[in-house]
């Protein structure tokens, strides 16, 4: 096992409100500080998350997103600013993040996640959270994760909703993934995109923190995990409802006749 690493007094300062909590203390500290997490996406649920996990002192952060600012994404994606339109998101993220805390290493992939390099980008990361906007990218993030065991925090906003769920099915039994709720993604046209249909900026930052919440829980191995249950909120009537997912024999990625390859 990697040793961890000491805690400086700067350190101590900085992450004093976690340190005193006793689910995470100096040890828990340091285990966020050795964690190398892979934010998918730096736009709407991207902006929130890479901002709280800066905070929280996460040691790695890897933003992949090939697309760059413009003046539509800042009403939800508050890392950017409005100097920084026509710049690439990745780069506009990694110094918005280095300004929250520099001593966080910002790795940067200014290229689409697609099946040619998801598992190079993704193989030196402990754990992966995806803020995408597609279905393409998150059946994809769900088959390599599962391939490559690394656990999954996902989330999925538009209009006035949201979800989020944690797939590390790779761990066996009560542990689904994506498949095992819906085996195939629809169509394009069967949902709207969030340019379509439109999204609540405010939501963005609600499930995005709420997915920044999971990342830690996964890393420091405390409280209940979202892996087996899929968290719905509903904006407008300010409810939340927890759904029990189970994994599915037949699932086409992590059932026992799965063939599917990254």
């Amino acid at each position: 096992m990697t040793s961890l690493p000491d805690l400086s007094e700067t350190q101590i300062r900085r992450y004093a409100r976690h340190i005193v909590l006793a689910e995470i203390g100096g040890v828990g500290q340091s285990k966020l500080i050795a964690a190398k997490v892979l934010v998918v996406g730096a736009g709407g649920l991207g902006a929130p998350l890479l901002q709280y996990l800066a905070a929280a002192g996460i040691g790695t952060l890897g933003v992949i997103d090939h697309d760059t600012v413009d003046l539509s994404n800042l009403q939800r994606q508050v890392i950017h600013r409005t100097s920084d339109v026509g710049v690439s998101k990745v780069e506009s993220a990694r110094r918005a993040l280095e300004e929250i805390n520099p001593d966080v290493r910002v790795q940067t992939h200014d290229e689409r996640l697609t099946a040619a390099n998801a598992r190079r980008v993704i193989e030196s990361y402990d754990l992966v959270a995806d803020g995408s906007d597609n279905f393409a990218t998150r059946y994809l993030l769900n088959d390599v994760c599962f391939k490559l065991k690394k656990t999954l925090v996902s989330a999925a906003i538009l209009r006035f909703d949201g979800q989020i769920s944690t797939y590390k099915a790779w761990q066996g039994a009560g542990h689904p993934c994506l498949r095992c709720l819906f085996p195939e993604a629809p169509s394009e046209d069967a949902v709207p995109s969030c340019a379509q249909a439109g999204v609540l900026g405010a939501l963005a930052g609600t499930l995005g923190t709420l997915q920044a919440t999971e990342v830690v829980k996964e890393i420091l191995g405390v409280g209940r995990s979202l892996s087996g249950s899929l968290l719905m909120y509903d904006a407008l009537n300010a409810s939340f409802e927890t759904l029990a997912v189970t994994k599915r024999p037949g699932c086409p990625t992590c059932g026992e006749s799965s063939r599917a390859s990254p």
